[in-house]
């Protein structure tokens, strides 16, 4: 079954995402120097592309970069007076990023803040940087609660906040688990069925990166 739903997904991308080769670029560029593969698929670079535009997008916040695969998606949708911020623990990966998105020629709509997330939020919050349009977390699970509050503090109403990779394979039903990522998704699917500020659903997904899924949200006030 896996193979049937990888084989969809590819018929997908070929007849609906256009082969641009700077994405193929950077995937070779992550390979090269050795970042693991969890940058999202094309068809989910496309969806997150899709929302960006259809929400009109001027400041997007992106809460884990890699090498840069997701935010060039989003960079691609703003208008030439659109920022995307991207926050990046690993200071390889952000110059593996930077590179990219240079070869792109998005360095001047990217932002790439490299330390600790929850660092760089709270200076945000400090700093009372202006609202983001669209905030979208995947970096590492443990700490999406924490994301989500200093998301919900750089949000209004109208935001959209997409949470990726919360499927897991199935495991985020077991209750059981002691695997800390799982758990990180669990409490971030807790806060945001409890939250009064935010509207919510879930959507599996199936593909070339196998069997996930993703949150998405929208602030209510």
């Amino acid at each position: 079954m896996d193979k049937l739903f990888a084989a969809v997904d590819d018929y997908f991308i070929e007849k609906l995402v256009e082969n641009d080769p700077i994405f193929d670029q950077i995937l070779a560029n992550n390979q090269k120097y050795q970042l693991p593969p969890h940058d999202v698929s094309p068809s989910q670079g496309k969806f997150l592309y899709l929302l960006a535009k259809i929400k009109g997008a001027k400041r997007i916040l992106e809460i884990g970069t890699l090498g840069g695969y997701s935010t060039l998606w989003f960079a691609k949708a703003l208008s030439h007076d659109g920022e995307v911020i991207s926050l990046e623990f690993d200071t390889k990966h952000a110059e593996v990023a930077k590179e990219n998105l240079a070869l792109a020629g998005v360095s001047d709509k990217t932002n790439i803040l490299v330390g600790a997330a929850s660092d760089s939020l709270e200076k945000m919050v400090q700093a009372q940087t202006p609202a983001f349009d669209l905030i979208f977390i995947d970096a590492d699970k443990e700490n999406n609660s924490v994301y989500l509050k200093y998301a919900l503090q750089l949000a209004r109403p109208g935001t959209i906040i997409i949470g990726d990779n919360v499927v897991r394979d199935g495991a985020v039903i077991d209750t059981t688990s002691s695997d800390g990522r799982v758990n990180g998704v669990r409490s971030f699917v807790d806060d945001l069925s409890n939250s009064s500020r935010l509207t919510s659903t879930a959507i599996e997904t199936v593909g070339v990166k196998g069997y996930d899924g993703f949150t998405i949200s929208i602030v209510e006030k």
